[in-house]
Formats: structure tokens, C-alpha cells, sequence
């Protein structure tokens, strides 16, 4: 479950007038995975983010803010843009009765998202827009007060994961368990080999799928990108190629996906280099994110993603599992 209480409307309600917007405008639900997120859609469109309450810290939500602007100020990567509250907060207290919410404003990203128009992205130019976001953390001086959590093993596979438990999908049978098992062990066992050197861990938006990527056809006709990243929510420490995993969210097991994959390292290689034993994780960072999918899926019973993958998903991870086991020509770059 998302955490959220079921009256987070009023959350955002109670913050629109830090804004200096009425509270009774007109709200429009965009999104409810681990925040509900809302269009204020007035005469000045802007994109509400109520909270899960204990999911993060106010200077954890003010970290990820930052390096959110950062990025759109200092790099090629374009982001939604902050909207600071009338006294100048970056985030704002919705309070309800006794309780409170925290409550962020980002100004709102004409376009659709890729996931409704994949045919729309550029692959290779997320690649270069990713390479950029993994070059700017190196040279950037944080704020005193940044805090993000780390997407290691522990917190990706182990018995307390932050998206859950994968063994608790419904769908999956005790066979298919029994692979996933050996599966996830082996990931376990690759992750820790490889280790968490600068050269391949750091900080990373961590969710990278296409529903967090804006897409602007007419925008990119002048040679600008047509992508927007969106929701950094979920960015913290952790290896730059689980970013490239987060990009087939929910189709890694698909052609399409290998497509995908190619040209993004094709891109991302214009920039910043990466060296062949990275690339032979690829699979193993794949499969990382088709586990921490199959947790989210499961714990996750009311948000929206989850809704749409529940039904099959399970079975599918168990003969992605399988074949990440046992194909050694799955996902293999140069």
C-alpha cells in the first residue's frame, strides 16, 4: 500500500493557499503510486505532490528538490521546475485536522508521457540525458542538508527491501519461486563482486521508466530534446546501470527492450565512457529491477502501475529468471 491516507485531496487542498491559490480550484488527480500527485488546473497549471507520510524526511524531500534544479540549471537535462511557496519554502505543511502532509509544487510539463507515446523517444538521447546526470553528481557540492537513502543490495533484495518482498506476489507459484530464488541470489552475489566504486555507483534518479519521462514531439523539432525527467522521487545511491534497468520497467522481457538498451548505450557512450565488464551487468541489473517490480507490485496493491501489471506479472519474472539464469546471450552489449 501506498501509505497515503484516502483524503490526500485534502492534503493538497490545504496547501494551495501557501501558494496563493484558491483553495477550491479545480484539482485533477495525474498519478497515486507513493505520492498522489495533482493538477492544479487553473489559469496557471501547476503539479501538486502530496506525500507519503514516513517515506521520506523534509530534507530528504528538499535534497531530491534540489538536485532536481540543479540539473535544469547546469546541465542539459531538463526538469520540471520548483514552485516555491509565497514565503519562499520549497515545501509546505498540509495539514489536516491533527495531521500533516508534506507538499511540493513543480510547474506542469505540457506533452504526454512516454509510456502513452513510446514511439516518440529518442533512446539514444535518454542515454546522453542519463550520462549528463551521472557526470553532474561528480562535480557538485550538495547541501549541507541532503540526505538520500542508498538502492544497494540490502535495500533492493534483503528480507526488509524498501519496495518489499518479491516472494509475496500473487501469482507465483512455489516452482516459480524456486527459480526466482536462485535468480535473486545470483544477483545478490553479482552486485557484491562488483562493488560500489565512483566509477559505477553514485547518485541516480533510480526510476527511470517511461512513465517519468515527458515527451514533447514539437519541442524536439528545433533540436532541443523532447525529454523531460520527471518524479525524482525515488533518487538515492546507487549504481549508474540500474538506471539503464529502470528504463525497460515492466518490459524486460520483451525485443523491444533489447532495442531499447542499444540505444541508449549508444548514447550514453557520446558522453561518458563505460567499461566492458559494466557492460556485461546489463542483465544483471535487469533482472535487479524486474525483482524490485515483481516487491513494488506486491506491496503496492492501489497504485496505479501496480494495477495495470498485477495480473501475469509474477509468472513473467519467474521465466525472466529463468532465462537470466540460463541464457547466456540475453542481454549482452559490446
Amino acid at each position: 500500500m501506498s501509505g497515503l491516507p484516502p483524503d490526500h485531496e485534502s492534503y493538497a487542498r490545504a496547501a494551495l493557499p501557501a501558494y496563493g491559490r484558491d483553495r477550491d480550484a479545480t484539482l485533477r488527480l495525474l498519478s497515486l503510486s507513493e505520492n498522489a500527485t495533482y493538477l492544479v488546473a487553473d489559469d496557471e497549471p501547476m503539479v501538486l505532490r502530496v506525500h507519503r507520510p514516513g517515506y521520506h524526511s523534509l530534507d530528504g524531500i528538499r535534497s531530491e528538490l534540489s538536485w532536481m534544479a540543479a540539473l535544469r540549471t547546469e546541465t542539459p537535462v531538463a526538469t520540471p521546475e520548483l514552485i516555491r511557496a509565497a514565503d519562499g519554502s520549497d515545501v509546505v505543511d498540509g495539514v489536516v485536522g491533527e495531521n500533516m502532509l508534506h507538499v511540493d509544487a513543480v510547474s506542469f510539463i505540457e506533452g504526454c508521457t512516454a509510456e502513452e507515446n513510446p514511439a516518440a523517444v529518442g533512446f539514444d538521447e535518454l542515454g546522453r540525458l542519463c550520462a549528463h546526470m551521472h557526470d553532474h553528481v561528480g562535480g557538485w557540492q550538495t547541501p549541507d542538508y541532503f540526505t538520500r537513502f542508498r538502492w544497494d543490495v540490502e535495500a533492493t533484495l534483503g528480507p526488509d527491501a524498501r519496495w518489499g518482498n518479491w516472494r509475496e506476489a500473487p501469482g507465483l507459484t512455489s516452482d516459480g519461486a524456486a527459480v526466482v530464488e536462485r535468480a535473486a541470489a545470483q544477483v545478490a552475489d553479482a552486485l557484491t563482486a562488483f562493488g560500489q566504486g565512483p566509477d559505477r555507483f553514485g547518485l541516480i534518479h533510480a526510476d527511470l521508466r517511461m512513465a517519468n519521462l515527458m515527451i514533447d514531439p514539437v519541442s524536439g523539432s528545433g533540436g532541443s530534446s523532447p525529454i523531460t525527467v520527471i518524479d525524482f522521487d525515488d533518487c538515492g545511491w546507487s549504481w549508474h546501470l540500474a538506471d539503464l534497468g529502470a528504463v525497460v520497467s515492466f518490459i524486460e522481457d520483451t525485443p523491444e527492450a533489447e532495442h531499447m538498451i542499444a540505444d541508449w548505450l549508444r548514447g550514453y557512450r557520446e558522453v561518458r565512457e563505460i567499461p566492458p565488464d559494466h557492460l556485461g551487468m546489463i542483465p544483471t541489473f535487469v533482472m535487479l529491477r524486474r525483482l524490485m517490480l515483481t516487491a513494488w507490485v506486491a506491496s503496492h496493491a492501489d497504485a496505479d502501475a501496480a494495477v495495470a501489471f498485477t495480473d501475469g506479472f509474477a509468472v513473467g519474472t519467474a521465466a525472466l529468471a529463468d532465462r537470466y539464469l540460463s541464457d547466456r546471450g540475453w542481454m549482452r552489449y559490446e
